[in-house]
């Protein structure tokens, strides 16, 4: 099974503009899966999580028109969007449970701790990158974290991974929830739209999670 989900994942990757033809590209693709992997070491959920989350990125850039340059950013700032949970501790990363407010407080220092890290990288897409993975738990309506943006004072790209991220960790079991049916999840997600998530990269969204080209990323 993974064997076929990776190879449908490079195939989609080829098919929807997500190169890997330039040097300087290839060169932050090697350090992205250095890091992921050393995540993976950890917690697997969060490496497969990450590549889903990507794919499903991908689709909406695509479907934006993005530059090839953007598509670039958006599939490495998706792809790490949670290494900085390289931090946290195994006992918050890993509890079978609800966080109680002092963990989430370690858990909602990851997505800062994570962009640092890309920062301090010398790569002409290190800052960028590092704006979606900083910025990925923004709320549209200013209520997110790390930093209360809002609206377009949040990166579009972000806002694309803030979307994805949100479908991909309800349609998914976790050890302190079921996985929710597909009709659930965009019930919730269309309430959210305007409050926690950009209700225009919401519509796109819809178009791209009923692609059937994307129907292995969708829950049941």
């Amino acid at each position: 099974m993974i064997q076929a989900y990776s190879c449908q994942l490079l195939n989609l990757e080829q098919n929807s503009g997500m190169t890997r033809e330039a040097d300087d590209h290839s060169g932050v693709l090697k350090l992205s899966a250095v890091l992921a992997d050393a995540l993976r070491q950890r917690d697997a959920y969060t490496r497969l999580h990450s590549d889903r989350v990507m794919a499903l990125a991908n689709g909406i850039g695509v479907a934006l028109g993005l530059s090839g340059n953007e598509l670039h950013v958006l599939e490495l700032g998706a792809s790490l969007h949670d290494i900085g949970k390289i931090v946290v501790p195994d006992v918050v990363l890993m509890k079978p449970g609800r966080l109680d407010d002092a963990e989430m407080r370690v858990m909602q220092l990851h997505p800062s701790v994570g962009g640092d890290l890309i920062a301090a990288y010398e790569h002409p897409r290190s800052e960028p990158v590092s704006k979606v993975i900083r910025h990925h738990h923004e709320w549209f309506d200013g209520s997110g974290y790390p930093d209360n943006l809002a609206g377009e004072g949040i990166p579009l790209l972000a806002r694309i991974v803030t979307l994805v991220d949100n479908y991909d960790a309800m349609a998914v079991r976790r050890v302190y929830q079921g996985a929710r049916p597909h009709h659930e999840i965009m019930q919730i997600m269309e309430s959210e739209a305007g409050t926690k998530l950009d209700p225009e990269m919401f519509k796109r969204f819809v178009q791209v999670i009923d692609d059937p080209r994307y129907a292995m990323f969708k829950a049941s």
